[in-house]
């Protein structure tokens, strides 16, 4: 995706109405008698349908079909990771992120139709994808909202004029998957895999829409879009963009933001077909993803998986904010409104503790 802004083609406190938790399906599950990371929660781990709900209308065709899962306990990021996290890694490794650097042509043709030009040079500057509010009712060329801003990178989410100063409990954004991915390897931990990830949005409800249940107050529940999207955010909810992390009451397992805020990386590559694959074989045991990456609508382009929806997300739009939507963009994409958090395994938790290897 993000060539495609380089080339000026521009791609994309209380619960609420909260139903009872049923734990059937992971009973047998034990919660480990050690302490885990610190800032992380256990996610017991079980089965469940993973995918969107026959009865959920806002669902699009990459949620389909729904699929029996099944996937180990792990331990996850209670919130997304911070600024004030990411500076920590930044300030002990000197680490400069993608959108820090000049485009490498070399690099992303190989994302692009053979034979396309390159780009003017006025372009192959340090940027990013920023969101700007625009005046339309075509909410169909995203486009519109979307603007390679020179200058825009973790430190500088809308660009130049903009800080984090002040917002260290915010989630840090701006950061492609390999940005991310540096950070996760630096503290010892790795993406979740989308089964894990929706698994844990869930928060131990079965077959909801959303991490508080079945319906509820959007505003009171995560950080979304009010008013007329993309021109005008009413503020309904406090925040034009990026809340300060736990802003909004935690689910069922004690995490923060698994709606909106900020979107969030996977470890999985983005195929559409995937979910048809995974329901041909009937249960699947801790799925990884697809072995590749496969979008229709950009062939060429390798991508990854995003899930949570973020501050951008409305009922006129994209309804992201429920727990089977997805997202997908490149590895070298970042943007204002995405950001990712940690998991760990137990036994990896246990061995790095044994090694003397412990997390940042």
């Amino acid at each position: 995706m993000r060539e495609f802004f380089v080339l000026l083609c521009c791609l994309s406190i209380m619960f609420c109405a909260c139903v009872e938790r049923d734990n059937s399906y992971h009973a047998n599950i034990v919660r480990p008698a050690e302490e885990g990371p610190v800032g992380m929660v256990w996610i017991p781990g079980g089965e469940y349908t993973m995918g969107a709900a026959e009865r959920d209308m806002e669902a699009r065709r990459d949620e389909y079909p729904a699929h029996r899962v099944r996937v180990d306990g792990f331990w996850m990021d209670t919130t997304e990771v911070t600024n004030s996290e990411f500076a920590e890694f930044v300030d002990a490794t000197g680490y400069v992120t993608i959108a820090e650097r000049a485009p490498d042509w070399e690099e992303l043709k190989k994302q692009l139709p053979p034979g396309t030009p390159p780009p003017a040079d006025s372009l192959m500057i340090p940027a990013s994808m920023v969101f700007t509010p625009v005046e339309t009712d075509n909410l169909i060329n995203w486009n519109q909202w979307w603007s390679w801003i020179a200058g825009a990178n973790w430190k500088h989410p809308q660009g130049p004029g903009s800080s984090i100063e002040g917002k260290e409990d915010h989630p840090v954004v701006q950061v492609a998957w390999l940005d991310a991915k540096a950070y996760l390897d630096w503290k010892g931990y790795r993406f979740p895999t989308e089964a894990e990830w929706e698994f844990a949005a869930r928060g131990g409800l079965t077959d909801q829409i959303y991490p508080w249940g079945e319906e509820g107050d959007l505003v009171r529940c995560a950080n979304t879009w009010q008013g007329k999207f993309p021109e005008n955010n009413t503020l309904q909810d406090s925040f034009f963009s990026t809340a300060p992390v736990a802003s909004f009451k935690p689910n069922g397992y004690g995490l923060h933001d698994m709606a909106g805020n900020v979107w969030e990386w996977t470890s999985d590559w983005y195929n559409t077909n995937y979910y048809r694959e995974c329901h041909s074989k009937g249960l699947v045991e801790n799925p990884r993803g697809p072995k590749s990456s496969y979008d229709p609508e950009n062939p060429y382009m390798p991508q990854r998986s995003q899930r949570g929806g973020s501050f951008l997300c409305t009922d006129q739009y994209c309804s992201s904010y429920r727990v089977s939507a997805r997202m997908q963009s490149s590895e070298d994409t970042g943007q204002d409104h995405l950001g990712f958090r940690g998991v760990i395994s137990h036994s990896d938790w246990l061995e790095s503790k044994t090694s003397g290897v412990k997390s940042q």
